[in-house]
């Protein structure tokens, strides 16, 4: 009792002097900043796990691109199970005062076999849960649908070639999912109305889904008889991965917040350990006396480690709780993202950041009080006796393998913890390195200085120079702090207004989808007519299913984006003239010859490994095609014009079933003339293409108000670096400045060397860190965002100047106050 008593006091005395108040804060981010994450992250799964059957409708479900075959139906009737189905695409509704695009789900009886449909009246009573279908003839509708079609309760509108009598107000699907369906209003209608609307032709894009529930093992055991039947374009949706466009982008987004997270983590890493040096250096002294006084190793290591682990205990508990508080703050952003409210989060992220102060102590303190409680006794009358230097290389390889470890564990994945803990790991070897090169340029440009009046410039270099591995590890960390500020605000902006750039103000805002071939033209007359001349282009559906005769599976490939292109339906198109946005880079552009030839979008081929002079065949409506490619294209995909990855060359797809598609600039108040064309030819869809990407922008904006408040905690952590990279040497450089003076240095001589020392570490630190935050700025845009990426030349040498400055500003405020003392005084409070 008596050591925690002790320990306690000399907690109490170190806090009070402010000597912890950097680790301190730099222990509080981290765990702060790793608990947020993952109370919100275990919240999210685990109402994705209780809500599993709901986010399905049924206790399996099995999608497909195309009608579902019979047999799968007959079966799980067969086997007992209840089964219902629905169909879903987009359409427009009509009436004579609007038009809409809308949602449609098609269902039959018994829907949903699980979870919620909630319906109600217009008059603003609270809903309820459906018990029957909706009949033929009606339909369920969105509250926000009537005043886009100007029509009440009970009114009539139009969809494709049906008339619906709005019946009741859709307020909750459990199954409704987060997809572009879902920004659309909902329009509910019996599955026996779909033929009388004449909207399941040809470029529909219809989802088709059977739904199937009843006892486990009787699932289990349809599941296992399905598996081997099924087709490309044919998917099983279980309780063991519901809801996969939620699960992967909530997926998407837990890896950036745990790399967020992980960044906070490695910064404050960084200032724990500059830190933990500033205190050993401090307290040689002070542990010299206690050794005189007889006082053993063990004891004394026994008292250090008691106080940092309190101290360490009681910040993380701090950390826990803050942790908790933005997460709470957060819940209802990510209640919106997965439409379920979120239960009570679990002990584990306790138990993560607790763990996370002890390894960060383990990691970075207690190396450095192994050393301390080292210092020989002969200290306290020798100063040179017992000096430890710049430090010692097991202690910070101890560190560095702990603070590994500690990535890999948060990352959750060997693949992500690897690329973050190689791309620390090879930016700290390449700032290091780059920075002792500089140090030693510099430390010979120092005989360039000549001249008395350069006297300041000479010594500030030559210091630098002389404690060359303390300047490094202050240099890197420096230079890491600046890096991640940088990444957090100029990069990202440059990366958001290249996004912008490529967003022209007469870019096409409305596409128009599922014309038929005997529409081509009359549809072509009436937007010339209205002064829009615009290509419609024939869009084919088909499936890749071999290169090179080698059928195509998406199991061949590892990452999840390129096994859902493999195994989807591709829009293939035809024509002899290459469209506007298009650019052959490889090959040459088939024309107007009539041969097997297609031509291929860059990144696509890249993607799926098909190269140019590869054939490639797809699979349309039964038949197969293989042709050539022949030129292989670069595509400007943000112009918002019609595109594909595939073209083929006159007379290869001319026969196959086609619809065709156009896009073009609507100016605003001509919205009436979208009303007057769907009134005409019920069957197509006007997407608005400004309202979808407005909707998918909300949602993404949630989704970025957490990412924020995780970067805040690695922009904080950022800063910490640079103020415990700033006060790693102040005494070193304070018994300096008393030695110089008492050798007759005068004070303006002190002070031009201590702001060119300042100026030295701030422009090899702001080099470093202009040159690595426009790097992964590059990569970022250039494998990740798919951007053009033209960083601000002169926001980043601005950037980098006020770096230079801050950096000097900072270390003069810290040691001004050595020149006004006499030198007797600064010996004393620096020794």
């Amino acid at each position: 009792m008596s050591s925690l008593r002790l320990a306690l006091q000399m907690l109490r005395r170190d806090l009070r002097a402010g000597e912890l108040s950097l680790l301190g804060m730099a222990l509080l981010l981290a765990v702060a900043s790793l608990t947020s994450v993952g109370f919100l992250t275990d919240r999210v799964r685990q109402a994705l796990d209780q809500n599993a059957t709901q986010l399905l409708g049924g206790d399996l479900l099995i999608s497909a691109d195309r009608e579902i075959p019979p047999g799968f139906l007959q079966e799980a009737q067969r086997r007992g199970l209840q089964s219902t189905r629905t169909i879903t695409f987009n359409s427009m509704a009509t009436s004579e005062e609007g038009a809409q695009m809308v949602a449609v789900k098609a269902v039959e009886a018994g829907y949903p076999l699980r979870g919620e449909l909630r319906v109600g009246d217009f008059s603003g009573a609270p809903a309820k849960q459906a018990r029957s279908a909706v009949l033929p003839g009606e339909a369920w509708v969105d509250e926000a649908l009537l005043p886009a079609l100007q029509k009440q309760p009970g009114d009539v509108f139009q969809l494709g070639y049906a008339k619906l009598k709005i019946a009741a107000r859709v307020e909750f699907e459990s199954d409704r999912g987060v997809g572009f369906s879902s920004f659309a209003p909902r329009v509910l209608i019996n599955a026996a109305d779909l033929p009388a609307s004449g909207l399941l032709v040809e470029g529909s894009r219809a989802r088709y889904r059977l739904l199937v529930a009843g006892e486990r093992e009787a699932v289990r055991s349809y599941e296992k008889w399905l598996t081997p039947r099924l087709e490309r374009g044919q998917q099983i949706e279980s309780l063991d991965n519901a809801r996969p466009e939620i699960r992967a982008n909530l997926d998407r987004a837990g890896r950036f917040l745990r790399m967020a997270a992980m960044l906070a983590v490695v910064l404050a890493a960084v200032a724990i350990g500059l830190s933990a040096r500033r205190y050993l250096d401090r307290h040689l002294d002070g542990c010299a006396v206690m050794r005189c006084f007889g006082a053993q190793r063990g004891q004394l290591l026994s008292l250090y480690m008691g106080e940092f682990l309190l101290f360490g205990f009681f910040v993380a508990v701090a950390g826990c709780l803050l942790g908790y508080g933005v997460q709470a703050a957060l819940g209802g952003l990510a209640a919106a993202l997965v439409q379920s409210e979120l239960p009570a989060p679990g002990l584990v992220p306790v138990a993560q950041g607790l763990a996370i102060g002890v390894l960060l102590m383990a990691g970075f303190v207690a190396p450095q009080l192994l050393r301390l409680t080292a210092v020989p006794p002969i200290r306290a009358i020798r100063r040179e006796w017992g000096q430890l230097g710049g430090g010692s290389i097991a202690a910070w390889a101890f560190g560095a393998l702990a603070l590994a470890g500690l990535m890999l564990w948060i990352a959750g994945e060997w693949k992500l913890g690897s690329i973050v803990v190689g791309g620390f790991a090879a930016a700290l070897a390449l700032f290091a390195a780059l920075a002792w090169g500089l140090l030693a340029l510099f430390g010979r440009a120092r005989h360039a200085a000549g001249g008395q009046g350069r006297w300041g410039l000479r010594y500030g270099l030559a210091a630098l120079y002389r404690r060359r591995i303390s300047s490094v590890i202050q240099v890197v960390a420096l230079a890491l702090g600046l890096t991640a500020i940088l990444l957090l605000t100029l990069i990202s902006n440059d990366l958001l207004a290249g996004w912008r750039a490529k967003q022209p103000a007469d870019a096409p805002n409305r596409f128009i989808i599922g014309i038929q071939p005997e529409q081509r033209q009359p549809i072509a007359d009436f937007l010339a007519a209205h002064e829009i001349a615009v290509p419609l282009q024939p869009m084919i559906r088909g499936r890749l299913v071999a290169i090179n005769d080698h059928a195509v599976k998406g199991s061949d490939y590892e990452e999840e984006r390129t096994r859902n292109l493999a195994e989807r339906e591709f829009n293939l198109s035809f024509g002899s003239e290459l469209q506007a946005g298009n650019r052959v880079i490889a090959g040459a552009w088939h024309g107007a010859q009539q041969a097997p030839l297609f031509s291929m979008e860059e990144g696509i081929g890249k993607r799926l490994g098909v190269k140019l002079g590869d054939s490639v065949t797809f699979d349309i409506a039964g038949q197969r095609v293989t042709g050539k490619v022949s030129s292989v294209r670069k595509l400007d995909w943000d112009s918002m014009r019609v595109n594909f990855f595939f073209t083929a060359a006159p007379g290869l797809l001319d026969k196959m079933p086609a619809s065709y598609i156009t896009s073009f600039h609507l100016p605003e108040g001509k919205s009436p003339l979208v009303r007057e064309l769907v009134a005409q030819y019920p069957n197509i869809t006007v997407i608005d293409v400004a309202m979808v990407l407005e909707q998918v922008a909300s949602l993404t904006e949630r989704l970025a108000q957490v990412v924020r408040f995780v970067f805040s905690f690695a922009l904080a952590a950022g800063i910490l670096v640079l103020l415990a990279a700033q006060r790693n040497t102040h005494d070193e450089r304070g018994y300096e400045v008393s030695v110089l003076r008492a050798l007759g240095a005068r004070r303006h001589q002190v002070r031009s060397a201590l702001l060119a020392e300042f100026a030295a570490l701030g422009v090899i630190a702001a080099l470093l860190a202009v040159g690595a935050s426009t790097a992964i700025g590059y990569l970022l845009a250039e494998y990740a965002l798919e951007l053009d990426f033209q960083p601000s030349v002169a926001a980043l040498s601005g950037a980098g100047l006020l770096a230079v400055l801050t950096i000097v500003v900072f270390g003069w405020l810290g040691v001004r106050r050595l020149l006004a003392q006499t030198v007797i005084e600064g010996i004393r409070e620096t020794t």
